[in-house]
């Protein structure tokens, strides 16, 4: 603790010096001069510096941030230095005259901690007044006949991303199982050109909620009926709004390369190796071999996010910037966890990130969430669903 009136006489007789070498820029222009905040912040350093007592880290005052979150609480952040996977909490009160902090400190066993996010890794703000409409809409195209775990599984990871509202649109079909099984996504209805699967009697229901919703998210699931295929080529050339394109919206793609060209800025893809090779018309032995050079290929070639998947995911942006994630999951490799991805990456596009900030955090997470499931329980068995629960965890850690 520290009295506030100690504080106001240091910065009477000290000065921009004095502060200067314990705070930041950033926490002087929060403070603004005020004794009861620099104080608190004072307090808040002191109980962070006694967490760290008993452990080999060791961060002066001047390397420890503290200032308020997205909900108004305080947050810490550790400049400079590894913090070896630190999780910190802080509170800060004022009574009688005293600025009181706390701190508690939680460290990961050996072998726990995360690899370092990319630069590019932004998770978008969650103000406190914030409600569903400020965290946007996200209209799933997806799902088909033998095929609605798909469907399920990108719209229920748009939801656990933090996106407002989810609505998923599927052929009549299959409605009443992904209607029974999304309690959290508003499941619609829709014509169908064959049995299960959606086609030009659908196409403007379809362009009607993209346009009305902040992003699309189409493919997973979808299915390769000659009608579904016209209709996704239909979908990428009419929609206005941001769209993720994944599994067969891209198997729809590599059929018509002239599309490719004209996609633009606003769309992300998310192809697999064997995707990719459809894509771009070469072996997948040969998408593997330069994965880099053929991810920032495309993206300049075709204007758009690419995300080529894999053992360290590489994102592309259309101006050259690319970024490599640094997990390796094996037990990533299974059915359904590409849904998820596509899923978390329109839901952090509908609360406001720019595409390429979307997929590069995006697949952080999402390979974070594996890893961490990946420590419990091996590298095999894991089930995509479980992955849902596990990625707001990864972003609280985040924030």
């Amino acid at each position: 603790m520290l009295a506030i009136e100690r504080m106001a006489r240091a910065l009477r007789r000290s000065g921009p010096a004095f502060l200067a070498k314990v705070f930041t820029p950033a926490e002087l222009a929060y403070c603004a001069g005020r004794p009861e905040r620099l104080a608190g912040r004072w307090a808040a350093k002191e109980a962070v510096i006694k967490c760290f007592d008993r452990t080999p880290i060791c961060f002066p005052r001047r390397r420890i941030e503290v200032l308020p979150g997205d909900t108004g609480g305080p947050l810490v952040r550790l400049l400079g230095g590894d913090p070896a996977g630190a999780v910190l909490e802080v509170s800060i009160t004022h009574q009688a005259a005293l600025a009181i902090a706390t701190a508690s400190l939680e460290m990961p066993e050996p072998g726990e901690v995360p690899p370092s996010p990319p630069q590019a890794v932004r998770l978008p703000p969650r103000p406190a007044d914030g409600h569903k409409g400020t965290f946007g809409t996200v209209a799933v195209v997806a799902g088909s006949r033998g095929l609605t775990g798909a469907a399920y599984l990108a719209s229920t990871a748009c939801v656990r991303a933090g996106a407002g509202l989810v609505r998923l649109l599927v052929a009549e079909g299959v409605y009443p199982i992904l209607a029974a099984k999304c309690t959290e996504v508003m499941a619609t209805p829709l014509p169908e050109d064959a049995p299960g699967a959606l086609g030009s009697a659908a196409l403007d229901d379809v362009a009607g909620q993209l346009d009305a919703a902040t992003v699309g998210l189409v493919g997973p699931g979808l299915g390769r009926h000659p009608a579904t295929r016209e209709l996704v080529r239909e979908l990428v050339s009419r929609c206005r709004r941001p769209l993720v394109l994944d599994a067969d919206a891209l198997n729809a793609l590599a059929e018509a390369p002239r599309l490719l060209p004209r996609l633009g800025p606003d769309r992300v893809l998310t192809p697999h190796p064997g995707e990719m090779a459809r894509l771009v018309g070469r072996p997948t032995a040969e998408i593997q071999a330069a994965r880099r050079v053929i991810a920032v290929s495309a993206a300049r070639e075709w204007s758009a996010v690419v995300v080529l998947k894999g053992a360290h995911t590489l994102v592309a942006a259309p101006d050259g910037r690319l970024s490599e994630d640094p997990h390796e999951v094996p037990a990533l490799a299974t059915g359904g966890t590409g849904d998820v991805l596509s899923g978390l990456i329109a839901g952090l596009v509908a609360q406001g990130s720019d595409p390429y900030s979307a997929a590069v955090s995006g697949v952080y997470v999402h390979a974070e969430a594996g890893r961490r499931l990946q420590e419990r329980l091996g590298p095999a068995g894991l089930l995509a669903s479980e992955l849902l629960p596990e990625l707001p965890a990864v972003m609280r850690g985040l924030r």
